[in-house]
């Protein structure tokens, strides 16, 4: 199976997402922002990073893209997409997933390790974990408060769209202490915390050294690969 990781100018967290694919057993395929195909990618990965420098609106300009046109598209008929910390912000921008992210509360970067609570597993990137589970991923984020009307909120709280949610500690005054959500269909999913750099016992969190590999093996077996 093919993952593919789409790097845009300033992506900064393309390589390490490349290897934690890798190291699920998937076979990662670089793509760059200005492909006109997906390269028979089976599942896609928007990495952190500072696309276009954030210049604008962080996600504003990588969102226009030529390559979010076909992940757009493919998105809606089904295929897996994660997008993670600035790759949240895109998935936002592209209206793949409702809501924004805005600068930090307390106007600070946050770098730290982060206990998160796992809300929803029916996702194609949540599946391996447990609804309750708690895990420690990275965080580490300049805009990362997550914002939405209430309306939208309260349904995404009745439709279980929040796939998790920050404990011990909410690091950037998110609402509701939503780290993640998914859309409707369950096969994007926007995460601000970090999973590619949970993935190996050695550089991965304390507590919770490879918690974040799960949702890379997650995807491969919601795409019938057997770990």
């Amino acid at each position: 199976m093919k993952i593919g990781v789409v790097t845009f100018p300033g992506s900064l967290d393309d390589g390490d997402a490349r290897r934690a694919a890798g190291l699920a057993g998937a076979e990662a395929v670089q793509l760059w922002h200005a492909d006109a195909d997906l390269k028979g990618v089976d599942a896609v990965v928007l990495p952190g990073g500072f696309s276009y420098g954030d210049y604008l609106r962080c996600g504003a300009i990588a969102r226009f893209s030529p390559v979010m046109e076909k992940i757009i598209d493919a998105a809606n008929g089904g295929l897996p997409v994660l997008g993670i910390c600035n790759g949240f912000q895109v998935l936002c921008e592209a209206h793949l997933l409702p809501g924004a992210l805005l600068r930090n509360s307390h106007l600070h970067f946050r770098n730290r390790d982060q206990k998160l609570k796992v809300e929803n597993t029916s996702t194609a990137w949540t599946s391996g974990y447990t609804e309750g589970q708690e895990i420690v991923i990275p965080v580490k984020n300049g805009e990362g408060c997550y914002q939405a009307d209430e309306h939208t909120l309260d349904a995404l709280e009745a439709e279980g769209r929040v796939v998790m949610r920050y404990l011990d500690g909410n690091p950037n005054g998110s609402q509701r202490d939503i780290a993640g959500i998914r859309n409707e269909a369950g096969n994007v999913v926007g995460l601000m915390p970090h999973p590619e750099h949970a993935t190996e016992a050695l550089t991965g969190p304390f507590g919770g050294g490879v918690d974040g590999l799960v949702m890379f093996t997650s995807v491969l077996a919601s795409l019938g690969v057997k770990a």
